[in-house]
């Protein structure tokens, strides 16, 4: 079978994309820009405010919700026009970026399509892409409608919910790319695959809890390691902070916290097993490197975590250890690929 290589780029260019987009999502949500702009049209807002009498509409009109009335109007120094472009400009860029993608999606697709460029798996595979694409911007939109009712910020359900589904596109084009770039089938590794699968759900939780984390603010709080506290490894306010232990774990900062750097061994542990396994059979080159790979990025990841909980979230450290987070899911999707197929 000939390798398609201007989809295979197509499809890797949507890659990039989406990891530019997820990025600079994690901007948005470590400066708290993601509720400056208060409604969502496709086009209508498709650049920003191009003078200053729009600019002091738009700001006017963000007076008007819960961020500003309950927090930023009280700020020390008061919360200036200037003040609201800044965090304004993520969001903006945020929603830009989207429909970038969504223009590099569909514009090639359209031109694949009418040149016979796609065979019938790759186009079945490609619309479903288009579908993932679509309802992550509805996904984007109901997140953001969450903040701009009666609480001042978004529901970590829905922030979760937005965030790894534009790791699971991410993932799910990347695969589509692979199946291009290595149109030779082989031998799935029974063993291995059935092991990568299970890091790779594993991860995937991880990944939702990442989520809630960032939805509560939940890395503020219990700023030690490996103890929450001091003498304490499951510290007493997890129980305390609501009325149930699954609520606590899943609404709770101390429950979601516990959850999620707890979890973080289980996924060591699942990709350590991975690469101890992958010893015992005699693996290709490229499933060789993807097994190292993905024990490197676990381990710089797991790094990151701490860092980050240690210093208090700063910026850059939360936003590394998100785009960390991008790259160990593409070592993942790659071993299972490479075992799979």
């Amino acid at each position: 079978m000939k390798t398609n290589k201007s989809v295979i780029i197509w499809l890797l260019s949507g890659c990039a994309l989406l990891f530019i987009m997820v990025t600079v999502g994690g901007i948005t949500r470590l400066t708290n820009s993601g509720l400056s702009m208060t409604d969502w049209h496709l086009i209508h807002d498709t650049f920003p405010p191009m003078n200053e009498e729009k600019w002091m509409e738009a700001f006017n009109e963000y007076k008007k919700y819960p961020e500003y009335l309950k927090i930023n109007q009280y700020k020390s120094g008061g919360f200036t026009l200037d003040d609201y472009k800044s965090i304004f400009f993520w969001e903006w860029f945020h929603r830009f970026i989207g429909r970038i993608i969504g223009v590099v999606f569909l514009v090639p697709f359209i031109y694949f399509l009418f040149k016979k460029r796609l065979d019938t798996p790759t186009l079945k595979k490609c619309l479903i892409l288009l579908s993932m694409g679509a309802f992550q911007g509805f996904l984007g939109w109901f997140m953001v409608a969450s903040g701009l009712k009666d609480n001042p910020d978004v529901s970590h359900f829905r922030l979760a919910i937005h965030l790894t589904f534009a790791f699971l596109t991410f993932a799910y084009t990347l695969w589509v790319a692979l199946d291009l770039i290595y149109p030779d089938r082989k031998p799935a590794v029974g063993p291995l695959k059935k092991i990568a699968r299970i890091a790779l759900v594993v991860l995937l939780i991880q990944i939702i809890y990442g989520g809630f984390v960032a939805g509560l603010n939940a890395g503020l709080v219990h700023n030690h390691w490996p103890l929450m506290s001091d003498g304490q490894f499951f510290h007493e306010s997890i129980t305390l902070e609501q009325p149930t232990l699954l609520q606590s774990f899943t609404e709770g900062k101390s429950g979601v916290q516990f959850i999620h750097r707890t979890f973080a061994y289980v996924v060591v542990a699942m990709i350590l097993l991975l690469f101890v396994k992958s010893r015992a059979f005699v693996l290709d080159a490229t499933q060789s490197k993807a097994t190292s790979f993905l024990l490197v990025f676990v381990g710089i990841q797991f790094l990151l975590g701490v860092l980050t909980l240690l210093f208090h979230v700063p910026l850059w450290l939360g936003l590394a250890h998100q785009i960390m987070a991008f790259f160990l899911l593409s070592a993942m999707t790659f071993t299972l690929h490479r075992f799979s197929k």
